[in-house]
């Protein structure tokens, strides 16, 4: 059962934990409650995802999850320096810097420890598209046909789904909160019956979704109260529609914003062949290394690229036809249109993964008892 169970926050923090965590960038993420997942859904979409576009095929046309879901749904900063460097070369070396760092054992990605030496500095990094990189990768991956799992910001990719298809999401429980993630928290306690809607369900609602279904601008102001976002995260979408690599050390990924032009506000065209990233798109990191990935010769135009990020913004285009929405639908649909119904190409989901649905809700039930039990304990304590 795929999970995505993030801690509760407490009422408050610490003025001076809270200070530093809006140092370091991560304060809004740190706020997210628990977002229970959706299974089904999470496999709908992976069967929509292309690997080779790095965008989803609907029936509508192309889109993404991209750095601007990020910022408002997560919180994360999303321009910056890239989530790249060098990496340590034992074990024990990481073991031991993570117990000066936090004076405790790892509980982060052992790649990600040099990067918190310096903690004035945490705050400088893009961990937004680093974010969007794990999750470009995790659906990369997961899109294969003999992968049964995925990993990877769960919570972002339901949130990006429930944004722009609201006919699709579990009732809101908190619609004015930040970050927006936080509108699902606990969404199993108010809208039980989601939690059965197996993948034929996700799937022909895929298959049947028609123009006006999905929310191309879905945080404009009628939308999204433009008041609860606060002003650092909008300072920094000059860099949303960037064309631009995804990095995150090993990991590269194509934000491809030509291609779901519409999620922006512009015209959509027939766009250019999709970007190819060579044996960076494979590289896999398997253990400690002794290498700076920013100055591998793999690795290090893509990282120039990004630093050039503000030259590869979204800009609209000359229409060079009267219609240029249906050139772009009908060259769509003429190489891709065989994908875009799926109902009749694939079976319908087996007993044993609804079975796995229902026993997943049924952990997470325990779960959220457990975790009311221990706020309640809070309460009583304050």
């Amino acid at each position: 059962m795929l999970t995505c169970d993030h801690p509760v926050p407490p009422d408050r923090y610490n003025d001076r934990v809270e200070e530093h965590l809006r140092v370091t960038g991560f304060y809004h993420a740190s706020q997210i409650g628990v977002v229970q997942n959706q299974k089904a859904l999470v496999n709908a979409l992976i069967e929509r995802w292309h690997p080779d576009t790095h965008t989803f095929h609907l029936p509508i046309g192309e889109c993404a999850v991209s750095l601007e879901d990020v910022a408002l749904i997560l919180g994360l900063p999303t321009d910056g320096l890239l989530v790249t460097g060098m990496t340590m070369s034992s074990f024990p070396a990481l073991e031991a810097e993570c117990l000066h760092q936090f004076g405790v054992a790892p509980s982060v990605h052992w790649k990600f420890l040099p990067l918190l030496r310096d903690f004035a500095s945490i705050g400088q990094y893009s961990w937004g598209s680093a974010c969007l990189a794990h999750l470009y990768r995790a659906l990369c991956r997961a899109s294969r046909y003999n992968c049964k799992e995925m990993d990877g910001p769960i919570t972002l990719l339901l949130g990006w789904a429930w944004m722009r298809m609201p006919y699709l999401s579990p009732l809101p429980r908190e619609p004015h909160s930040f970050p927006l993630a936080n509108r699902w928290r606990n969404w199993e306690r108010g809208d039980r019956r989601y939690r059965y809607l197996n993948l034929a369900h996700f799937r022909k609602a895929f298959d049947d979704l028609q123009e006006g279904q999905f929310v191309w601008v879905a945080y404009a102001v009628d939308r999204v109260d433009p008041n609860i976002i606060p002003a650092e995260i909008y300072m920094q979408s000059v860099v949303w529609t960037a064309t631009v690599p995804l990095v995150s050390f090993e990991c590269i990924e194509w934000h491809a914003t030509d291609r779901f032009r519409r999620q922006f506000g512009f015209v959509q065209g027939v766009p250019s062949e999709g970007r190819s990233l060579d044996k960076a798109h494979g590289e896999v990191l398997t253990g400690p290394k002794n290498l700076n990935w920013a100055t591998t010769p793999i690795h290090s135009s893509w990282v120039m690229y990004w630093t050039n990020r503000y030259n590869y913004i979204l800009s609209e285009l000359p229409i060079n036809s009267p219609h240029p929405l249906e050139t772009y639908m009908l060259w769509y649909r003429s190489k891709y249109g065989h994908r875009l119904n799926l109902s009749n190409l694939v079976g319908q989901d087996s007993d044993e993964d609804n079975q796995d649905i229902d026993e997943g809700n049924e952990v997470m039930d325990e779960d959220n008892e457990r975790m009311d039990d221990d706020q309640n304990l809070q309460n009583n304590c304050v």
